[in-house]
């Protein structure tokens, strides 16, 4: 291998987030750095720690060509992720590159990690970029030194993803196809808006899906303003405000307030937060949306409290009404699917799951999490996902008796509102993820099941993350940690619940022969019974 290595590091826009982030990404990358000395090879820094910002990430496109315009283009190049980063400052940079790219990450929950990593990996899979990716908690264990060498002597790193199976629709039941079938051409003969309040966010170039390959599903995109929005949350009165809060507090949700704007959830942020589901909700109906998208993370974020709490109310059939000008109820006794951060893969994959759920009259309610952690709990590897707030409360215990708002991380969120907080009730899930590769749309789906866990380790999974989250427990059926690492093209995961595992098969079924049907390429991940 052409030594040195170059090591590089993307952070977030937000300044707050980069410099609490720091020490966790420093901590990390001396042990990569000694991993890859101990094997005689020399890793050097490729851009050095700001003194002036307080950390040492890449904080933007234009640093990351400039610092990329100082490597050489046959050198190999590592970009270690230790929490959340902006893919794009490092597209540019990797897209044209000629020596081998290796992807590594902290196993760790604490600044998203993995998320961040799975993010990126998915950007360059979209872009069709070769790269090889690792992950560890210590970076001494077998896993982590086996691909290193493997780097190290070939420049590629090839993981075991023979869970996967290519869709065979043979395998499908005939009612099952038929109904995905059926399902697939109303949505062509019918076809769906979808409701983009400010495309792209958060670096997540593989959340753009192109528009003629979402126009040949049936799907268009209305592209919204986010100033849009905040105007019309101007003229959403107090009283309508209120009666959605009145709605949840009849419902026994619980708001944990203060009186401290810059630290604690105030009963005015809230009030904002009513406003704009409020407001979201009547501009997609004039708009004719099928569902919409916040993307709330850059922009809206100084101007009104966190988008979190008004999505995971459109992402539940029950939820407080909401009334045009004339006083006719909107999308009454309906979900409106709402994707998260504007993420498009989730788009695709909430409506389809929508339409799926609805016909077979079973709850509806989908949200994406992100795939944050896990680890071994007894016998079985229990992924911890993770959301800023978007998940319906029907996932919850106890529903929205179960919830809790939080208020946001102001690292993250400067402004504050809050979040809908639950733990995930135990049950049967179909999980999925729709993506681009190849040029292509491609859907992987999966089975899971959602387990209860002791309070301790809720607790300590909780502190571990994000506490002010909502989080779901789940295991996967016949996929291991490391395949779904190596396979999975997002940093989000699609997940909704079935009564039990006949339905859950079933379901899972229609789905594909609908997406099928659709044009999308389907994979079916682990153990699936059909």
């Amino acid at each position: 291998m052409i030594q040195p290595v170059y090591l590089v590091a993307s952070g977030d826009l937000r300044l707050s987030a980069n410099q609490t982030c720091w020490p966790a990404q420093e901590a990390m990358e001396k042990m990569v750095i000694s991993s890859f000395a101990r094997e005689g090879v020399k890793v050097v820094r490729a851009h050095p720690y700001d003194p002036v910002q307080k950390h040492g990430f890449i904080s933007s496109q234009r640093m990351g060509m400039d610092v990329f315009a100082s490597i050489p283009k046959d050198a190999p190049v590592i970009v270690a992720v230790a929490a959340w980063q902006y893919s794009y400052h490092l597209l540019a940079g990797l897209c044209d590159r000629r020596g081998p790219i290796l992807t590594v990450t902290n196993w760790s929950g604490q600044w998203s990690g993995p998320v961040g990593l799975l993010n990126l990996n998915s950007c360059l899979t979209k872009m069709g970029v070769c790269f090889s990716t690792l992950w560890s908690e210590n970076f001494d264990d077998d896993f982590f030194l086996t691909g290193l060498r493997q780097w190290i002597q070939t420049g590629l790193i090839v993981h075991s993803i023979d869970h996967v199976h290519d869709l065979n629709l043979v395998w499908l039941p005939e009612p099952e196809r038929d109904l995905g079938t059926r399902l697939a051409q109303e949505l062509r003969n019918r076809k769906a808006i979808m409701g983009i309040f400010d495309e792209g966010c958060m670096g997540m170039y593989n959340g753009i899906i192109e528009d003629e390959l979402l126009n040949d599903c049936g799907i268009y995109k209305e592209r919204l303003s986010q100033s849009a929005l905040l105007a019309a949350m101007r003229i959403v009165t107090n009283a309508e405000a209120q009666a959605v809060r009145t709605w949840l507090d009849g419902r026994g949700m619980k708001f944990v307030t203060g009186t401290d704007e810059a630290t604690e959830l105030t009963d005015a942020q809230i009030l904002e937060q009513m406003k704009m589901y409020i407001a979201a909700m009547r501009m997609a109906d004039s708009f004719g949306c099928d569902l919409i998208g916040i993307q709330y993370q850059q922009g809206l974020k100084d101007m009104t409290p966190a988008s979190d709490l008004a999505e995971g109310l459109f992402n539940n059939p029950e939820r407080p009404p909401v009334f045009s000008a004339t006083g006719t109820e909107l999308y009454a006794g309906k979900a409106l699917p709402h994707f998260n951060e504007v993420d498009e893969g989730a788009a695709v994959d909430a409506l389809i799951t929508n339409r799926v759920w609805t016909a077979l009259d079973l709850d509806p309610s989908t949200t994406l999490h992100d795939i944050r952690w896990g680890r071994k709990y007894g016998n079985d590897f229990v992924w911890l996902f993770e959301i800023s707030g978007a998940a319906p409360a029907s996932h919850f215990v106890n529903g929205y008796a179960g919830a809790v708002s939080e208020r946001q991380p102001p690292m993250y969120f400067p402004l504050g509102g809050g979040t809908l907080k639950g733990v995930s009730k135990p049950g049967e899930i179909v999980w999925s993820r729709v993506f681009v590769m190849e040029g292509q749309i491609h859907a992987d789906l999966g089975r899971g099941t959602v387990v209860t866990l002791p309070e301790a380790e809720l607790r300590e999974r909780w502190d571990s993350t994000t506490p002010q989250w909502p989080m779901m427990n789940a295991i996967l059926h016949g996929v291991s940690r490391d395949q779904m690492m190596a396979r999975h093209k997002a940093n989000h995961i699609q997940v909704v619940y079935a009564p039990d595992t006949a339905t859950a098969d079933k379901t899972l079924a229609v789905k594909a022969a609908m997406f099928a049907e659709l044009g999308i390429r389907v994979h079916l991940c682990g153990e699936v019974e059909l």
